[in-house]
């Protein structure tokens, strides 16, 4: 895993990606920390490993202008404004599906709102990613979203999708489809935009 996990940031270097790897939560907010400055307005994408790893507290924690997605209560509408100002964020942070060990990053949503922002709007995104997510191409990356994430996604959005059943994609035509809009993002031309942090516990989906 060492191997993989430095080959992996060498390949995110080359591609314009600033990498960086960290094998505890308090690591991993430290660098979160220092990427942030205070007043920033921060939003962020559905992610369970931002919850899981203690991000979602720390946007949370006054210092910074958090666009909160999650808050209780969120109407449709509000929740619908919040995915339209994050593309003037100053940060962006989110999980990612799949990241190659030549340095890309490989996501599908359903929306689009996660990796339009991933793509292009706010100043500096910040991608946070278990080593488990590390695969060999663009191929196992396709795979993975297909047979791991997308159906435990699926499961745990009780969406009504053939995956949940049987536990891979069948390309489904579904209402409840929520792998709608697919991205490969390659390379990043502006410097010092894009932070892929890699943390070697296993977190998210």
């Amino acid at each position: 895993m060492e191997h993989i996990v430095k080959k992996t940031i060498d390949a995110l270097k080359n591609n314009g990606i600033n990498g960086y790897f960290v094998d505890s939560t308090k690591q991993l907010l430290e660098i979160v920390t220092s990427i942030l400055k205070a007043g920033d307005t921060v939003s962020c994408g559905g992610s369970l490993t931002l919850h899981e790893t203690g991000i979602l507290k720390l946007l949370s924690n006054g210092q910074y202008n958090y666009l909160d997605r999650f808050k209780k209560g969120i109407t449709p509408q509000e929740l619908k404004q919040i995915f339209r100002d994050s593309f003037s964020s100053d940060v962006y942070l989110t999980g990612t599906n799949a990241i190659t060990m030549d340095g890309e990053l490989y996501n599908v949503d359903g929306l689009g709102n996660r990796v339009a922002c991933m793509i292009y709007g706010p100043d500096k995104v910040i991608v946070v990613c278990s080593t488990n997510k590390i695969v060999r191409n663009l191929e196992a990356a396709i795979d993975r979203n297909r047979t791991i994430a997308a159906p435990l996604n699926a499961t745990k959005l009780a969406k009504k999708t053939p995956c949940v059943v049987l536990g891979y994609c069948s390309d489904c035509s579904s209402p409840d489809r929520i792998c709608c809009k697919y991205t490969l993002i390659r390379k990043e031309r502006t410097p010092d935009r894009m932070h892929v942090i890699l943390i070697d516990e296993a977190f998210g989906l």
